[in-house]
C-alpha cells in the first residue's frame, strides 16, 4: 500500500511539529514555574528534610566501657594504690635528700634526675620506674610511678620506696 502525496505531506507536518513540540518544552508536558525563569542566586535554597540539622542519634550514646574513679577503664587499667609518703620540708631540701638516699642503696642506678619536674628515673630490681618529689603545701610528697603516670606493680618500687621512707620520714 502506497500513500498518496498529500498523505505524505499530512504525515511530514504532524512529525515535525510533534518533534517541535517535544524538544522545545511545550506546556502540555510539563508545569510551568517562575522559579526557574529566575537566576540561581535569587531562588530560594531547598534543602530536603533530613539534611536541615545535625544527627542527633548518636548525641547522648554512652562508650561501651565504663571508666572507674582513678579514670582507667576497666579492661586494661591498673587499680594498683598509689605508692608513696609525705616528708616534712621543702620540695628541692626533700628532692636532694631523696637522691642521697638513692646513691646510697645497693642496686639502685639513677638513669636520669629532673630537679625542675621533681623526678628521677631509677633501675632497681630489673624494674625501671620514676621516683618522683611533689609540693603539697608546707611538705613533699615522694611517690614512685611508671613510665606511664601510673602506680608500678611489683616488689621494686614497694622495697624502694620502703628504703626511703624509714631514710627520710620522721
Amino acid at each position: 500500500m502506497r500513500l498518496s502525496p498529500r498523505a505524505t505531506r499530512v504525515a511530514t507536518v504532524l512529525a515535525v511539529a510533534a518533534l517541535a513540540a517535544g524538544v522545545s518544552g511545550c506546556s502540555i508536558f510539563g508545569k510551568k514555574s517562575e522559579l526557574y525563569t529566575q537566576s540561581g542566586e535569587t531562588r530560594p535554597l531547598e534543602v530536603p528534610p533530613d539534611l536541615d540539622r545535625p544527627s542527633t542519634e548518636r548525641a547522648m550514646a554512652l562508650p561501651a566501657t565504663s571508666v572507674s574513679a582513678s579514670g582507667m577503664n576497666k579492661a586494661g587499667g591498673s587499680t594498683a594504690a598509689p605508692l608513696g609518703f609525705n616528708a616534712s620540708g621543702e620540695r628541692d631540701v626533700v628532692f636532694a635528700r631523696v637522691g642521697d638516699v638513692l646513691a646510697a642503696t645497693g642496686g639502685v642506678t639513677i638513669v636520669s634526675k629532673a630537679q625542675i619536674l621533681g623526678t628521677y628515673d631509677v633501675n632497681y630490681m630489673g624494674a625501671n620506674f620514676l621516683v618522683r618529689v611533689t609540693k603539697v603545701g608546707e611538705s613533699a610528697y615522694i611517690s614512685a610511678v611508671d613510665p606511664r603516670g601510673l602506680p608500678p606493680t611489683g616488689d621494686a618500687p614497694t622495697k624502694l620506696i620502703a628504703a626511703l621512707k624509714s631514710a627520710i620520714a620522721p
